[in-house]
């Protein structure tokens, strides 16, 4: 498996303005990492570049949407025309858009697909011909352990984020014979404006800088999952493992008792 190194070139961080994607590009940016930061506000991204070179290191904004096919190609482009190859992608925008509870509005379920899922896609097209052509690169494409199976209140979410991890698995076979680390992120709650935004409790919540820590040494590590924290990914996998009356009756006491 190739783990890419400062020395092979620039990463890339999408939905680095805040949460995971912020607290990650410091961490690589501590590890020796120029970064390339994208998302749609660019004070933000500013702010960030201007506390990375603070730390002595290296950044650059590319604001820009992951849902815009043809900005993410112009952006992927542009990064390699400025700073050389693309050696290391975190695909961490996201977001979620849920339907109010008892309700099924399908545009909500587009908007979290079309960010999610769409996102993912339209950076992975202009990333993994150049990565395969150099027969060197690594991708992680940040996830959830929501992607297990599905849960309460978040169908559209649960349904996009296994849609990728599903691509994810079928890729590796095909990037493993060009030298192309594809990885999946499944966090549990981590501490960012989405979870602060959810009313339900959040067991095992980790803060942000710790997950950009478990994170990055996991893109060094290796192995095709980075998940943590782990009584979570226990506990959601488990649950999925029960026979469906099991699993339905459990879940649905649950969201019940926090309705």
């Amino acid at each position: 498996m190739h783990r890419a190194k400062p020395s092979d070139g620039i990463a890339w961080v999408t939905g680095a303005s805040s949460g995971i994607g912020r607290a990650v590009a410091l961490e690589l940016a501590r590890r020796g990492w120029r970064v390339a930061l994208t998302a749609r506000r660019v004070a933000e991204l500013d702010a960030l570049a201007a506390e990375i070179v603070a730390l002595g290191g290296s950044a650059g904004v590319y604001p820009g949407d992951v849902t815009d096919r043809a900005a993410m190609a112009a952006l992927a482009a542009r990064i390699e025309v400025e700073h050389g190859a693309i050696a290391l992608a975190l695909l961490n925008a996201g977001g979620n858009f849920p339907s109010p509870r008892g309700e099924f509005v399908g545009e909500n379920f587009r908007r979290t697909v079309a960010l999610n899922a769409d996102g993912v896609l339209n950076c992975l097209e202009p990333l993994l011909p150049r990565m395969s052509a150099r027969r060197a690169g690594q991708v992680a494409v940040v996830a959830s352990v929501a992607a297990y199976g599905g849960l309460p209140t978040a169908a559209s979410y649960c349904m996009a984020k296994a849609g990728v991890v599903a691509m994810c698995e079928a890729l590796k076979f095909d990037l493993d014979r060009v030298g192309v680390t594809i990885q999946v992120v499944c966090p549990g709650y981590v501490r960012t404006p989405l979870t602060d935004a959810q009313r339900q409790p959040k067991p095992f919540m980790i803060e942000a800088d710790d997950a950009a820590r478990r994170i990055c040494d996991g893109l060094a590590r290796g192995g095709f999952e980075i998940a943590f924290p782990r009584p979570m990914v226990w506990i959601v996998k488990a649950l999925q493992a029960l026979p469906y009356p099991l699993f339905f009756r459990l879940m649905a006491r649950g969201s019940r008792r926090y309705a």
